[in-house]
């Protein structure tokens, strides 16, 4: 049997140190970490596919396609944030 409250305890933890550590980064930073969320994003579009893709109830499969949508936005707009940011810095 699944334990659900230590499940959320460590996704309310994990979001607390999460927004922790995301403050204190540098605004010199942003962009290698957007490139860096955008490879956990790639891992998350993997394990969404599979998911959506397998033998599991249609539920499952459609928070699957849930996944792999939310996923594939955050790596696209995360290319386009960081292109955006790059061509300010380049001189005209």
């Amino acid at each position: 049997m699944t334990d659900y409250w230590s499940m959320l305890f460590v996704f309310v933890l994990a979001t607390f140190i999460g927004l922790g550590v995301i403050r204190r980064v540098s605004r010199l930073l942003y962009t290698p970490l957007m490139s860096l969320t955008n490879a956990i994003s790639a891992i998350a579009v993997v394990g969404s596919i599979v998911v959506a893709g397998a033998d599991y109830p249609l539920t499952i499969r459609i928070l699957g396609g849930v996944a792999l949508f939310a996923s594939m936005t955050n790596i696209v707009s995360g290319f386009l944030i960081t292109d955006r940011m790059l061509k300010m810095f380049k001189k005209q």
